[in-house]
């Protein structure tokens, strides 16, 4: 009866959190930022820490490299990064209409025949699919890069992650001691290992791929920039952001760059292929190099089950829940693989007897 009453109570804290963060899922983001820089940043306080520097000293240092950093990119990249994606947006219908026209003059006419008739109306060509699909992606990155509530977001990741950041990456080791003694007595050592085993597989994967994504951003917009692809800087870097989600930004990238490389230096074939092997490159070096060293086998996610984690958390918590689906599903299958343990060796999977010398 009474671990029945902790397992509901639980359950209910779960739940309800979870609830909690769906209904507030609008102002969590620069919370939620906080407090995975401060995760990714707290081996690095610990090492100052380890070195005699005061826990409020080496957060202070971090946070003040972190600002000269942010603010070098703030005043360098940004105005750039943000005209670039204004401009992008305006372009998009037209840049859409020549790989239209493209389509339509190097597609043969059967698969032309087939796509006709697979749409809702025959008479729906490939050009007014383009520019219903110009102005839906074009109004989307209007929005993000100029509307009032994207100056808003903006102006709170600015203002409070700075905060949050401070206050959770100098509190930390005490929080995690506080939230020890909240653990029910009996099962405290059971719960530490399961806690253990989830931050080694978060850890891997938010400061690994963290790492690889922004090595990705930057070899991604050198390269694209120096091979005069338009909005190179833009659509680089975004990559290497979207890199963070698996697979997202594989695919947003690719399409991306070579899209744009077609749209802009076609029939110049060399200029397309030129673009495509730096995205081949990038891809290459992530999978074979990066990931492997960085991230290794952290999160140990079946492929399905990452992509289904990407679609459940995006679909509950919109772009933030994408970000973080593949680490909150690693620590749930820390969680189930914890209890699919204690079933088997339960009376409820041997049965009373065989259990009973357990």
């Amino acid at each position: 009866m009474r671990l029945n009453w902790q397992i509901t109570f639980w359950l209910g804290l779960l739940a309800t959190v979870v609830f909690a963060m769906w209904l507030l899922g609008e102002v969590l983001t620069p919370f939620i930022a906080g407090i995975v820089l401060a995760y990714f940043l707290d081996p690095v306080a610990d090492r100052l820490e380890g070195l005699g520097l005061p826990r409020v000293v080496a957060t202070s240092i971090i946070l003040l490299a972190c600002f000269g950093m942010f603010l070098a990119i703030f005043l360098l990249l940004l105005p750039l990064v943000v005209e670039q994606a204004r401009l992008f947006a305006e372009n998009l219908p037209v840049h859409l209409a020549k790989l239209a026209e493209l389509f339509d003059r190097l597609t043969p006419e059967w698969v032309r025949e087939a796509i006709e008739r697979t749409t809702a109306r025959e008479d729906l060509q490939a050009t007014e699919l383009a520019a219903r699909a110009a102005g839906w992606l074009g109004g989307m990155l209007k929005t993000l890069v100029s509307g009032t509530a994207a100056l808003f977001n903006l102006a709170a990741l600015v203002v409070i992650t700075p905060i949050v950041l401070f206050y959770m990456l100098n509190d930390w080791d005490r929080m995690v001691a506080t939230v020890d003694q909240w653990l029910p007595r009996n099962h405290a050592d059971t719960l530490r290992a399961i806690a253990r085993d989830i931050d080694r597989a978060m850890a891997g994967f938010i400061r690994g791929q963290g790492t690889v994504a922004l090595i990705q951003g930057m070899f991604y917009a050198v390269g694209l920039v120096a091979v005069g692809l338009k909005f190179g800087l833009f659509i680089g870097l975004l990559s290497g952001l979207l890199s963070f989600i698996p697979y997202v930004g594989a695919t947003v990238g690719g399409v991306l760059s070579i899209g744009m490389a077609l749209a802009q230096f076609w029939p110049d074939w060399q200029m397309v292929l030129v673009v495509a092997a730096i995205y081949a490159t990038g891809q290459f070096i992530e999978g074979n190099f990066l990931t492997p060293k960085l991230v290794g086998d952290s999160v140990g996610l079946h492929p399905v089950w990452m992509m289904f984690a990407l679609m459940a958390f995006g679909y509950l918590f919109g772009f933030v829940g994408m970000l973080l689906g593949v680490p909150l599903a690693a620590a749930i299958r820390v969680v189930l693989s914890h209890g699919l343990r204690q079933y088997m060796n339960s009376a409820l999977y041997l049965g009373d007897e065989a259990a009973a010398p357990r």
